[in-house]
């Protein structure tokens, strides 16, 4: 097999991690491009989805368009983040219906061990930076920590809901740190949304479903192309900042990932949209003492595969 033919397998299997990393809340598929080593080259192409692109588009310059955007690069990672997302979203759907506190305990330890790498690329150049950075990272914190203790939203069957929910998932799965699935979850979108993708695979959707699939779709796609070129901007001119920022935003979401949870209501629409509190437990029995190992396990394996990584760099 040729050098390309084997790039090409490459990129697909780490399109499938992030594709599997972002079905996940409390994953980020940002922080596997990181991880991986494709992070800046992903940004990069999807940044190049520009004027000079449409002009090669409408002008036939076909080989120019696909080397300025670096075509072959995003068809194996798109088609690998795609297996990622189609094969897992039905698992990922039955652990939060029937696994819940399990299924908790490892997010709560994915996004720990997330939070922590985050925090090693902010790198301030002076002790004004560092405060600067310190400052921020705290408000966004208690910022996250207020913001996913509201109730869930309840977006109902609203197609521009959805619209919404792809874009705002999508600028997420990009930034490290930010799970997409996470903000779906947040905006009360996730099980509906891996409902539709579950029934997708087995061919059980209805015309609505493929709307409100179609919708969602769109919305990721505007929001990837316009958030990328964002990115882009403040990573270049505000990294350790920005970073300190997305740092804050999961040390305080883990207040949504708690593994104790207790149900205190249910909308009428649906149970899938269970509201839940947090509780401590008094005591540490099996179940307790279970989602401590979970929780533990999860984040040494994000911090072993960062420094298996970090050795082959």
């Amino acid at each position: 097999m040729n050098k390309p033919s084997l790039n090409d397998l490459r990129h697909v299997g780490e399109g499938f991690l992030m594709g599997s990393a972002d079905i996940v809340p409390g994953v980020s598929g940002g922080t596997v491009a990181l991880i991986v080593g494709i992070y800046e080259r992903l940004v990069g192409a999807i940044s190049r989805f520009d004027a000079h692109a449409a002009r090669l588009l409408t002008t036939r310059k076909w080989r120019e368009f696909a080397e300025w955007i670096d075509l072959r690069f995003l068809i194996a990672l798109g088609a690998g983040i795609l297996t990622g997302i189609a094969s897992l979203a039905s698992l990922m759907h039955y652990l939060l219906e029937h696994q819940r506190s399990y299924t908790l305990a490892v997010f709560f330890g994915l996004i720990a061990a997330s939070s922590w790498l985050v925090a090693r690329m902010v790198q301030p150049r002076d002790a004004r930076q560092k405060s600067v950075a310190w400052i921020a990272a705290i408000g966004a914190a208690f910022f996250a920590y207020w913001l996913v203790g509201l109730p869930q939203l309840q977006g109902g069957d609203s197609l521009l809901y959805f619209f919404a929910c792809g874009l705002l998932a999508i600028c997420a799965m990009i930034l490290p740190g930010i799970s997409g699935a996470y903000i779906l979850w947040m905006l009360g979108a996730y099980l509906p949304v891996t409902g539709i993708i579950k029934s997708a695979v087995h061919l059980e959707f209805t015309g609505r479903d493929l709307a409100t699939l179609t919708v969602f779709s769109a919305g990721c796609a505007v929001g990837l192309v316009g958030f990328a070129k964002l990115l882009r901007w403040l990573l270049a001119r505000a990294h350790s900042l920005t970073m300190a920022v997305l740092g804050g935003f999961m040390l305080g979401s883990l207040r949504k990932m708690w593994p104790f949870q207790l149900p205190v209501a249910t909308t009428e629409e649906s149970s899938r949209m269970t509201q839940y509190a947090n509780y401590l437990p008094e005591s540490l029995g099996s179940h307790e003492l279970t989602c401590l190992g979970l929780g533990l396990g999860a984040l040494a394996i994000v911090l072993a595969l960062e420094g298996w990584a970090a050795r082959r760099s």
